[in-house]
């Protein structure tokens, strides 16, 4: 391994410690040497699988940075390459100017993410309990959480940029700073399709007061600007803000790809002439869960709370990907943390996060073990459980008080 990985890696665990100080977690020497050493022991399973390659990574991610490299780096963001949107491949044309293994500065960045992340979570959580043990606790939970160990620094993917984001959007939100939460929003809708399952919280979060209409027009606004230098490296400029549009087809035209989604209870024993209806069902009961949802906020309006808010928040990540066909192992990831919020936050709900965690789990072990664990309708049960103890916690959290 280049030294320059280890370096960049302890400034991270530097960078992390700085964050915790400054949350108050990491403030006497006791605390700070901790929470240093568990830093080091993290980072250093992380380092330990930086060598492993998957699929993804061989036969696309490598090849991306290598078309980067054999046409002119960010000349070349002129041209269609990959399904991913343009804020993430400008770091991979970033990797093409380095003669470090691209597989580790691809790693490093979704490690990077895992810390802000971790961070993300930890303010979330500072907004019902001022404790430092607790808030220090769902820091270091977060970080080494399975599936996001599993999924940066094994697998190379990037799905803690855009929950991160979102998470620290909602906090913001929450801490009634209404436009820095809109750029967070349109950030992560920037790094992957995926935030649309968590961003109908925002409409939530309108409901109780922390948005005017005005502040709604700086997501499309900070969105054009994010992609603006592909514009201006020469693609068009509507293919470009529509990218997402023309991706939509990449994803699969399966009911289920190792998801544990309401699929996994029969796409093995569904007639394929019945497909396409059961698609169309799918996207149908994910609207209408969706649609539910916001009018159960709407008609609760004036008793929401901030714990209510997280609870729908959660809600909107586990149910309107169960639903929907077509979806992939991971996209359930935003769902794994913000049930882990939850769970810090209302310990006695914790058992989703643990019930979330294990049906992604299931889809992880699927793809990076090429056999299954268990079924996939083991954790699509699993989510079931979890949708009802937060819809429990939910209508339990309306006029509650939020501070524990």
């Amino acid at each position: 391994m280049d030294i320059s990985v280890i370096i960049i890696a302890a400034l991270f665990c530097g960078f992390a410690l700085w964050l915790l100080y400054r949350a108050k977690v990491a403030r006497s020497p006791l605390s700070a040497v901790l929470c240093a050493l568990l830093l080091i022991a993290f980072m250093g399973l992380r380092l330990a699988v930086f060598d492993y390659e998957t699929l993804d990574y061989q036969n696309f991610l490598s090849r991306w940075v290598e078309f980067y490299r054999q046409n002119g780096g960010f000349a070349a963001l002129d041209t269609p390459v990959g399904n991913y949107n343009i804020p993430y491949l400008y770091f991979l044309t970033l990797f093409s100017y380095f003669d470090v293994s691209d597989l580790h500065l691809i790693k490093l960045l979704s490690v990077f993410f895992d810390i802000i992340l971790a961070w993300s979570c930890m303010l979330l959580v500072g907004r019902f309990t001022e404790s430092p043990v607790r808030k220090g606790a769902v820091f270091f939970t977060a970080f080494v959480w399975p599936t996001v160990f599993l999924n940066g620094a094994l697998w190379a993917q990037c799905d803690s940029s855009y929950v991160a984001l979102l998470v620290l959007g909602i906090y913001l939100a929450l801490d009634e700073r209404p436009m820095a939460s809109m750029v967070c929003a349109a950030l992560a809708f920037g790094f992957k399709l995926q935030a649309v399952f968590i961003l109908p919280v925002y409409a939530v979060l309108w409901m109780q007061g922390k948005f005017k209409f005005r502040h709604f027009l700086i997501l499309p606004a900070t969105y054009v600007v994010l992609v603006l230098p592909a514009v201006i490296a020469g693609r068009p400029f509507w293919d470009t803000v529509t990218l997402y549009f023309n991706q939509t087809g990449s994803i699969g035209d399966g009911l289920n790809y190792n998801s544990p989604s309401v699929y996994s209870f029969f796409q093995y024993t569904l007639d394929e002439s019945h497909h396409e209806l059961a698609c169309k069902l799918g996207i149908v009961a994910a609207f209408m869960f969706m649609a539910g949802l916001l009018f159960l906020c709407y008609v609760n309006r004036k008793r929401l709370t901030e714990r209510s808010v997280l609870a729908a928040a959660l809600l909107f990540a586990i149910g309107i990907p169960f639903l929907l066909p077509h979806m992939h192992d991971r996209y359930f990831f935003g769902a794994d943390m913000l049930s882990l919020v939850l769970g810090f936050v209302s310990p006695v709900y914790f058992a989703a996060a643990l019930l979330v965690e294990f049906a992604s789990f299931l889809g992880y072990h699927a793809y990076l073990k090429m056999q299954f664990l268990l079924l996939m309708d083991k954790g699509a049960a699993a989510l079931c459980v979890a949708l009802g103890l937060t819809f429990l916690c939910f209508f339990r959290s309306l006029k509650k008080i939020d501070r524990v």
